[in-house]
């Protein structure tokens, strides 16, 4: 009976210890995750706004380049030197969330840029909707009165982009995440 009772002492003591470990290191990593999630973050809105950085400077490239506008519980980023306007985009694809950062002209209209940054969509398909040469169509192209995803077009309007062979619901899901999130958001721009 006694030996019973130090197996369960010993598991009891053994698992606060472990606990403790490991809620130590989870409070320690938590705040270094989040300092690389927002760093990243920064670097894919220089990205968007085409300025060149380095690990080192890309805090003080941001400070200087870049304003935060804080409308209605949204955040655009703003150049400094172009006036173009990049925010946040996020809805669900086929498999998982698709989001990522869009850049307009400073007229809130034309895509200058735009970077997926998170994807789920089936490899050599749908994930073809993270891929630079996919996203680099869109640029030029108008978001009003929307922008069209289209499949098999001969001609493409200025609003117009090609669909991804063999990912239609990839597609059709893009679309709708680009033009619900702009719709939404130029409202709130145009109030400002």
């Amino acid at each position: 009976m006694r030996k019973y009772f130090e197996t369960i002492r010993f598991v009891v003591i053994l698992g606060l210890f472990t606990s403790t470990v490991l809620l130590g290191m989870e409070y320690i990593t938590n705040k270094r995750i989040e300092a690389v999630i927002e760093a990243r973050f920064k670097q894919s809105v220089l990205d968007a706004h085409s300025l060149s950085y380095t690990d080192s400077n890309f805090e003080d490239i941001y400070s200087d380049e870049i304003t935060e506008l804080e409308l209605e519980a949204n955040t655009f980023y703003v150049s400094n030197t172009t006036g173009n306007v990049t925010f946040e985009f996020s809805g669900g694809g086929v498999w998982g969330p698709i989001s990522g950062v869009i850049t307009l002209d400073s007229n809130f209209l034309l895509i200058v840029n735009i970077i997926v940054l998170v994807q789920e969509e089936t490899p050599g398909l749908g994930g073809i909707v993270a891929e630079d040469q996919y996203l680099e169509t869109f640029v030029g192209k108008s978001m009003l009165p929307s922008i069209d995803i289209v499949k098999d077009a001969l001609t493409l309007e200025n609003n117009q982009v090609d669909s991804i062979t063999g990912a239609t619901k990839t597609s059709d899901a893009f679309e709708i995440i680009l033009n619900t999130t702009y719709s939404e958001l130029k409202t709130i721009w145009d109030n400002q």
